[in-house]
């Protein structure tokens, strides 16, 4: 997968595919001198000018505009907002969830929220993403929707940075890395998570965050495998059979804190956790082979494996319990004395505050597991690609005069359609990577494919193992930046590069290519702007919202 960045003269980078495609796959190789170790494992990067640099920062400020433009907008309570604002703000008082009156939803889109009862309510997602909208209510009030929204919104902003990132990390081409973060900023299903208090855009984010850690982990572990291992140019520099010990990999300790984050907003992180874990590790034994360790894979296991499970697993653990902080702390939480009501049940040796946790956790599992029922915009995962039924966040009638409409009928709607051109253009891309990826030599186990390949999956697959449980189209959000990953994997195919020459040294080839990125990039961006007002809940007329419905299940 080669970097496309041109140089200031339009000129593809100097790093050969062949060089690329040695650092990212696993290969057997001699032990190599000190420089044609680190051009296999840490190829340099291209040359830009200095003026591209600015690209990748493009889609974040866009990204972070749309997010904050008119973020109070509508100022009601929408969809599942309506549990997570007032178990935020309840999390804010009182340091656990609590009921509230009936008229708690006007009071909140009012502005003048009223107080909870003081009864414990059972709620069945961990206290993280509560928090953290609890956090941005207390900053700027309980009453304003810009309070609820606002921690929702940096969450999304920050999710386009981290794309950005990733992608550089994995593609080093400041041009893709501004098109996998324009890709993210503009799609819908991302763009109303980040504008709304929700849960999920937190799960998203921790997830993401948590594999970029582990590409930066990737980069140091790289670079102290090859000061670690001896030079065979210098005395006593011969081949070592198990290769060194990399000593404490802190950016993966950083990377088990965020999945601990992660499982502390939603559980359904586990898959990514695991996935990551084993990702990791097949990166470190890719490492170690391609860089003439003789018993590479005992190596990776022993030396590198089981500290990543020691970094991330425990760590991740830990974490998630310390989320837990405000329920363990205080006495009047659901479930808080389960432990001292039933002396002889549950986990007899852990400490009673545990033992109540763990209870708290068994009775939510069970409603999780038995969830089934019906919704209006329920949408099990074999529609999610072909964004069969997105979800209606929120919609609103309008007559003329009222809230700014000027024709007799108006709509307002927020509905979480990702963004067509994305999502189905990704159906070809991922199959075409994947078919690559296990046949065609030149890319075969190619880890920047196989890696958000198999996040995607685990972000998809498992939910068709619960096909009677009630499921949405927004579970699809914390795979999103992986597609997008994806996408920019893609784009390294499609563009040309110097060891190319049949395509790079023709013209025709060049203009052909970058001119079907363009437009397909264009098509992206006017479809976000055709879609932007039912995205954003922008008061328009009737005839408009419903010319945006394509299909009758989109409605």
């Amino acid at each position: 997968m080669t970097p496309v960045t041109p140089s200031p003269r339009d000129s593809p980078p100097p790093a050969t595919r062949a060089a690329l495609s040695r650092s990212w796959r696993p290969l057997h190789a001699d032990r190599l001198p000190r420089s044609e170790l680190r051009e296999r494992l840490l190829p340099a990067w291209a040359p830009v000018a200095p003026w591209m640099w600015l690209l990748p920062l493009l889609p974040v400020v866009l990204g972070g505009v749309m997010r904050f433009w008119q973020l109070a907008r509508p100022q009601e309570i929408a969809f599942d907002e309506t549990y997570y604002v007032k178990d935020s703000w309840a999390l804010v008082l009182s340091g656990y969830e609590q009921s509230w009156p009936e008229e708690a939803d006007a009071g909140f889109s009012a502005g003048h929220p009223p107080d909870p009862t003081g009864d414990a309510s059972f709620v069945v997602h961990p206290p993280v993403g509560k928090w953290l909208i609890g956090l941005g209510m207390l900053l700027f009030g309980p009453g304003d929707a810009f309070g609820w929204r606002f921690f929702p919104a940096v969450a999304g902003t920050v999710m386009i940075a981290l794309v950005v990132l990733a992608a550089l990390l994995m593609f080093r081409s400041p041009v893709v890395a501004a098109v996998a973060g324009t890709l993210l900023a503009v799609d819908g299903l991302h763009l109303t998570h980040s504008r709304l208090a929700l849960l999920d855009i937190f799960l998203a984010l921790f997830v993401l965050l948590a594999f970029v850690f582990l590409l930066l982990d990737r980069f140091d572990g790289r670079r102290r495998l090859i000061d670690r291992l001896p030079d065979p140019g210098r005395p006593h520099g011969g081949p070592t059979p198990m290769g060194p010990w990399l000593g404490v990999r802190w950016w993966r300790i950083a990377a088990g804190v965020s999945c601990g984050l992660a499982v502390g907003v939603k559980w359904n992180a586990l898959y990514f956790v695991a996935a990551l874990g084993i990702i990791t590790v097949l990166w470190d034994l890719g490492a170690r082979r391609a860089a003439g360790v003789r018993h590479w894979f005992p190596a990776g296991v022993l030396k590198d494996g089981l500290f990543a499970f020691v970094c991330m697993i425990p760590v991740a653990l830990v974490t998630y319990v310390a989320t837990w902080a405000g329920w363990l702390r205080t006495s009047g939480g659901y479930d808080r004395q389960w432990a001292a009501e039933h002396p002889g049940e549950g986990v007899q040796w852990l400490p009673g505050a545990l033992r109540s946790l763990w209870e708290y956790h068994r009775a939510a599992y069970e409603f999780h597991v038995q969830l089934d029922s019906g919704h209006t915009y329920m949408a099990g995962p074999a529609q999610w690609p072909i964004l069969g039924r997105p979800t209606s966040y929120f919609y609103e009638s309008l007559q003329q005069g009222q809230n700014g409409c000027e024709v007799p009928n108006c709509s307002q709607a927020i509905l979480n359609l990702g963004n067509p051109v994305i999502w189905w253009t990704a159906i070809p891309v991922m199959i075409a990577l994947l078919i690559l990826a296990l046949t065609w030599r030149r890319w075969r186990m190619d880890w920047g494919i196989l890696s958000p390949l198999a996040l995607v999956a685990v972000g998809w697959l498992p939910w068709f193992a619960y096909p009677e449980r009630t499921q949405f189209f927004f579970y699809a959000l914390p795979y999103l930046p992986f597609m997008v990953l994806l996408l920019a994997a893609g784009l390294c195919m499609i563009l040309p590069g110097r060891e190319s020459p049949g395509q790079a040294s023709s013209k025709a080839y060049r203009i052909a290519s970058w001119s079907v990125v363009g437009v397909w990039l264009a098509l992206v961006l006017a479809v976000a702007w055709y879609f932007w007002p039912i995205w954003t809940a922008q008061v328009i007329p009737y005839e408009a919202w419903h010319r945006r419905m394509w299909f009758p299940s989109w409605i």
